[in-house]
């Protein structure tokens, strides 16, 4: 599974990057976990708001940071 972080690389990037992974654990899951931080990409993605998370190329959140608890539900789909 892949989930893509999309933003600048603020505090709220990095916060929604560790939540990602503290879910990911949570679920006994190994994930690759790639930040896009390229604005031509992050608009390609149809992202408006960031920071964003997309798993397996859909993004399934943006502009908030959801906790590792919300993450896992988004992730077990």
């Amino acid at each position: 599974m892949k989930l893509s972080i999309y933003g600048k690389g603020c505090k709220k990037c990095d916060q929604l990057t560790g939540n990602a992974r503290e879910a990911a654990e949570a679920l006994g899951m190994t994930v690759e976990i790639e930040k896009v931080t390229d604005m031509n990409a992050i608009i390609d993605a149809g992202v408006m708001h960031t920071p964003a998370l997309a798993i397996d190329g859909e993004v399934v959140t943006e502009g908030k940071v959801p906790s590792a608890r919300e993450l896992e539900t988004l992730i077990k789909g």
